[in-house]
């Protein structure tokens, strides 16, 4: 996306995929992510969906069961990562009542519960050892047992998992079966993270501004080009979780109908031309004041003068800020 204007309104909608709506971007990572989804969602293979934290892990699992023939059926999700160890099993496989201390009714598992749909097993690096062997034999012979039970119970369930971990490292260091990732290794899907494809990064901006806003009932109907390039130019960690909540922090923080500000953590002001070469850039005495003049700014919501304004605290007249502003050419920045 080009950033050739001060401002950019948003009334135009955000291109989507046809097949896939809920998934925002145009890049050529993201494309290839999408194919694969296309490829592997109307069969009934088991996936397994490999990403940084924030990449849309589990939208993906969405998209491939929304996909299939199994779509009219919700799928069902389980967190192994939330779940205490010894909750995990009855979680999954279900119980009959008095089977243990607490079971005071029947409980139907999440494989039950799936049956002729989906179940996304997300964070399934988390899961114990011991819980891995049972759910391999699920896997290969189609049947369960609920804790206290006395018999099988046939499922017909597709496995989609999904990891942040290193699942070939953790089966090296004995942390996870290796029969057990082969079987879910079928078909796996590597997502890029958000600096891997930083041209979907204002496409994804624009769309959760405009959805933030409405659940926020604060109207946000154009975003300043400043905080454009420095969305932009962030390198997200948190990729596009980290994305949204920021951009929710920043639309409650806004004053107006333009967002003029985006509240980033103090370690994203990374020099552009820096990621590019090793050389020691020194900056000049005015662009370090302009540098200092434009945070303050920002901090007063960019108010010139009175007592919340940037002079008190620059502690400078209000006239004498107001030419450093013209001769910086910080003035214009003022006037989205």
């Amino acid at each position: 996306m080009q950033l050739q204007e001060e401002q950019l309104c948003l009334k135009e909608g955000i291109e989507t995929n046809q097949d896939f709506p809920e998934i925002i971007g145009t890049s050529a990572e993201l494309q290839q992510t999408l194919r694969l989804i296309s490829r592997v969602a109307p069969t009934n293979s088991t996936v397994l969906i490999l990403g940084e934290t924030g990449t849309g892990k589990e939208l993906v699992a969405r998209a491939i069961h929304n996909n299939s023939s199994r779509k009219a059926k919700t799928m069902v999700k389980v967190n192994c990562a939330t779940l205490p160890a010894n909750l995990i099993e009855s979680e999954l496989f279900g119980h009959e009542r008095g089977s243990f201390t607490g079971a005071t009714d029947r409980r139907v598992g999440k494989f039950e519960l799936a049956d002729r749909s989906t179940l996304f097993l997300d964070e399934i690096g988390e899961m114990p050892l011991e819980l891995q062997v049972k759910l391999l034999r699920a896997l290969q012979e189609k049947e369960i047992e609920r804790i206290g039970g006395r018999g099988t119970i046939h499922v017909d369930v597709r496995i989609i998992a999904a990891t942040n971990r290193d699942l070939e490292k953790e089966v090296e260091e004995g942390k996870f079966r290796a029969d057990l990732y082969y079987r879910l290794n079928i078909f796996p899907i590597s997502l890029p993270s958000l600096r891997n494809r930083r041209e979907d990064i204002a496409s994804l901006a624009i769309h959760f501004i405009q959805k933030l806003s409405k659940k926020t009932g604060t109207r946000i109907t154009m975003v300043s080009k400043q905080v454009l390039e420095q969305i932009m130019n962030y390198d997200w960690p948190g990729n596009i979780r980290e994305l949204e909540h920021t951009i929710e922090r920043s639309i409650l923080l806004s004053d107006d109908n333009i967002l003029r500000q985006i509240h980033l953590p103090l370690r994203r002001l990374k020099d552009v031309s820096a990621r590019s070469t090793n050389e020691i850039n020194v900056k000049t005495i005015e662009e370090n004041e302009r540098e200092h003049i434009i945070k303050v700014l920002r901090d007063c919501n960019w108010r010139v003068a009175g007592g919340k304004g940037a002079a008190k605290f620059l502690g400078i007249p209000p006239s004498t800020l107001t030419s450093k502003l013209k001769r910086l050419g910080i003035e214009k920045m003022m006037h989205y």
